[in-house]
């Protein structure tokens, strides 16, 4: 089982980096439906927690953020008629330069934590900090709205990595709870999405400012 966790976060690791270095919005959102259904499957992978409850939580991950959520993103990608994302505040090349600095640090950082002693040969913690370190760079230097979404994505990504840390001392029910509040999250920005483009014919963020006028 150990084996087949680290392969797994591993794989989300080098996601994280495709993720900054894809250009086209459909394959980011392609990219973070996967990255998605993989952690949703962990619960059942994380020694001594396969039971029923946990086996809902899979069922509820991965339905939500490999398939919904993603959903919902594209749809509301294809009624923006938007392919890829210019102009971003750092380039591709140099996040994904940052990106592996970022997994760098995670991994030297992760022995430092209390929790890492606790699952020793695990890549779980150093794999969520990495993870929400990569959702923060794409949620930061991203201009459209619809990327900075997948950021956020990301983000959420590496703590639902984190909770699975904790899940005898965060009840299954919670988690339920937080991806709820993700789903409902998301839907509402695409609609509010869907309003900016309408607006300013555009779904870069920097076309906000104009509001002040």
């Amino acid at each position: 089982m150990t084996s087949l966790l680290n392969a797994i976060l591993v794989i989300v690791l080098v996601m994280n980096l495709f993720a900054l270095a894809a250009s086209r919005i459909r394959a980011l959102i392609r990219i973070v439906a996967v990255q998605g259904a993989l952690l949703g499957a962990i619960p059942l992978l994380v020694p001594q927690h396969v039971a029923l409850p946990a086996v809902l939580m899979v069922v509820a991950a991965v339905a939500i953020k490999g398939v919904v959520i993603p959903l919902i993103m594209m749809r509301a990608l294809r009624d923006a008629q938007i392919k890829r994302e210019v102009g971003p505040l750092i380039g591709r090349l140099p996040s994904v330069i940052l990106g592996a600095a970022a997994i760098l640090f995670a991994v030297l950082f992760a022995d430092q934590l209390p929790l890492a002693d606790q699952h020793e040969g695990v890549l779980l913690v150093p794999a969520s900090i990495a993870t929400v370190l990569v959702g923060f760079i794409l949620l930061t230097t991203r201009v459209k709205a619809i990327t900075q979404i997948v950021g956020y994505l990301v983000l959420e990504n590496g703590i639902y990595i984190f909770g699975t840390l904790l899940i005898e001392a965060l009840p299954l029910v919670v988690e339920l709870g937080v991806l709820l509040d993700l789903f409902v999250g998301i839907f509402v920005i695409c609609i509010i999405v869907n309003h900016i483009n309408q607006a300013f014919s555009s779904l870069d963020t920097r076309q906000l400012v104009s509001l002040k006028e």
